[in-house]
């Protein structure tokens, strides 16, 4: 299970139509009730690299919000670009503020790839430590409070830059690019995955 909250007064209120206090006050007996039922809870942070009303990200902001939802009792912690403006230069220096406040292992990330840059931003987490990382079958996915936002990357680009950089998923990334082609079919949308394309039914 999954909870999800804001650095930003702006984008909580219209994400979940509350303000960031008043989510944590709704996410407590959530959490409460996930430990009496032995239940793991994971924990979102929206708009790491930008956000659509309030601009620039403070780090301080983004590391007090990830505190409280691991003090709440979140295991792991996913850090989202949710509008995908980030990027690796942008990555490495939230990371790099992170040190010494949270454990590199409670922490994922969840890059969308609006502007390219998601997979040199999870590049930047594997250089960090990071090993879990959120993604998208034929990158569906977006974000309606965030005009222009494309889904999260694709998770054949994902996995074919970690298996050529020697990481082990355990994932057959030839059932994922043939999944990839049928939902983009189903839903009658182009692929988004670059992997996905470049290895398209022959007609």
């Amino acid at each position: 299970s999954g909870i999800n909250a804001e650095y930003g007064e702006a984008f909580c209120r219209k994400n979940i139509n509350c303000s960031i206090l008043e989510s944590f006050e709704r996410f407590a007996p959530t959490i409460e009730l996930a430990k009496e039922n032995n239940i793991t809870i994971r924990g979102y942070v929206s708009c790491i690299a930008g956000c659509p009303y309030q601009g620039h990200v403070g780090h301080k902001s983004v590391i007090e919000v990830s505190q409280k939802l691991l003090e709440m009792g979140c295991s792991e912690v996913s850090l989202g670009d949710t509008i995908g403006v980030g990027t690796p230069g942008k990555i490495k220096e939230l990371l790099q503020s992170f040190s010494g406040h949270l454990p590199v292992e409670c922490l994922a990330l969840h890059m969308h790839d609006t502007y390219g840059q998601a997979l040199g931003n999870v590049y930047v987490g594997l250089d960090h430590g990071i090993r879990v990382f959120d993604s998208s079958v034929s990158g569906l996915g977006g974000c309606p409070y965030a005009r222009g936002a494309s889904g999260n990357v694709a998770t054949e680009d994902l996995l074919y830059m970690l298996h050529g950089s020697g990481c082990e998923t355990g994932v057959d990334i030839d059932k994922v690019i043939e999944t990839g082609h049928f939902i983009s079919g189903f839903l009658e949308r182009i692929n988004g995955s670059k992997v996905g394309i470049a290895n398209s039914p022959r007609s």
